[in-house]
């Protein structure tokens, strides 16, 4: 394990218009806000043919092939993620949601692109902390938190 020490920064309350994209808008927004370590909360509707990344289709191959799903239907969304910087200095929002409709729920990352459906609240709590970037990492082609 390794770790790294942050106090809190800004809060910010944001309110996601239909059709805003994750991670475009929460990316954009942190840019624009010189936000590059964060910790992101998302609650609100999903777009039906959201596309979310629900797995490997293979937990040996490297690397690995995300296993994706679109949304049929409307669905509700309560999501957990944070930013942080790649290596060119870049926010980069990893965020995992459920959605649910009905009796069924998917589980998954963001990642590929989810469209809010009418409401999208998301609080924005700023972690300042300069020792975290995301690094790419050549055998799997994740971007993991790098501690310096």
């Amino acid at each position: 394990m390794q770790f790294a020490e942050a106090k809190h920064g800004r809060v910010f309350i944001l309110r996601l218009h239909d059709g805003d994209r994750l991670p475009e808008a929460l990316e954009s927004f942190a840019a624009e806000q010189k936000i590059s370590t964060a910790l992101c909360f998302f609650i609100g509707g999903a777009e039906e043919k959201s596309r979310v990344v629900v797995g490997p289709k293979n937990g040996d191959a490297l690397p690995p092939e995300p296993m994706t799903t679109l949304l049929r239907g409307v669905h509700e969304a309560c999501g957990l993620g944070t930013i942080f910087a790649d290596e060119a200095g870049k926010p980069k929002l990893h965020m995992h949601a459920s959605f649910g409709r009905n009796e069924n729920t998917v589980t998954g990352c963001v990642r590929m692109g989810v469209g809010v459906w009418h409401i999208g609240e998301v609080v924005v709590l700023e972690l300042l902390c300069s020792e975290v970037c995301r690094a790419v990492d050549k055998a799997t082609g994740f971007e993991f938190l790098e501690i310096r």
